[in-house]
């Protein structure tokens, strides 16, 4: 039976943190995850490693770590293996729910500082909307279209992705600007995202949704793959009409 790793926060380091993850190591798993993320040559995440650990664990385990100090969690942030960058964004995004004013600022530019450590779309998926989202709530937020026309897949990525915290509170303009930017973006992960974030509007409000898609025939413009993912919820008839261009 493996003894328990009982931490102080008082003492609890990036080290300790990375060797109780380690423990719970699973070759199998992490093989799969190796594939299931594109780490093979000339794929998106080329060269990344893995140990394998599911999610649910990683967040047990960081539970325990949320007093780690910036410094012990860039430690992890630029880690080589994908588990602990994650549980690096795990513990940032835990920390930023909790921030007054000016620690969010602090961690915002931390993790700004380190967005190339942000490489995978679970990684951009698990941190930009709570964190950079709620930093941004009462900003200018000029920086999202920098990323929207970046030739870093995850920068694009996290400036629509980002934009899920505007969404869920009924502000839609910078989601639909952005999707303007990308609607003809080349990359699948992209155009799911785009898609993924006009389903999201069509949730609260079904005719801003419709609105966007039909002006412009922009519907008729964008990737297969991102308009399925826009209007996956809209009646099977509907549904047809767009997939035909006959709306």
């Amino acid at each position: 039976m493996k003894k328990k790793n009982n931490v102080k926060p008082s003492s609890a380091n990036a080290e300790q943190l990375i060797s109780e993850l380690k423990e719970r190591a699973n070759p199998e798993k992490a093989q799969k995850m190796k594939r299931y993320f594109k780490t093979g040559e000339g794929e998106y995440a080329e060269g990344d490693q893995f140990w394998g650990v599911p999610v649910p664990e990683q967040r047990k385990i960081a539970k325990k770590y949320q007093r780690l100090e910036l410094e012990e969690l860039r430690k992890l942030l630029v880690h080589s293996v994908h588990d602990v960058r994650h549980m690096a964004l795990c513990l940032l995004v835990y920390k930023s729910e909790k921030a007054g004013t000016t620690e969010l600022v602090e961690l915002t530019h931390f993790y700004l500082n380190h967005i190339s450590y942000v490489s995978n779309w679970d990684l951009v998926d698990a941190s930009c909307r709570l964190i950079l989202g709620r930093y941004l709530e009462q900003r200018d937020r000029s920086l999202l279209y920098d990323f929207a026309i970046s030739d870093n897949l995850w920068e694009r990525r996290i400036s629509i992705i980002t934009c899920l915290h505007f969404i869920k509170q009924r502000d839609f303009d910078d989601a639909l600007r952005i999707s303007d930017i990308l609607l003809t973006d080349s990359q699948d992960l992209i155009q799911k995202a785009v898609g993924w974030m006009l389903r999201e509007i069509g949730k609260i409000d079904f005719d801003a949704e419709y609105a966007y898609l039909v002006e412009d025939n922009r519907y008729r413009k964008m990737p297969r793959t991102m308009l399925r993912y826009a209007i996956e919820q809209f009646e099977p008839e509907l549904r047809q009409k767009f997939l035909s261009g006959t709306v």
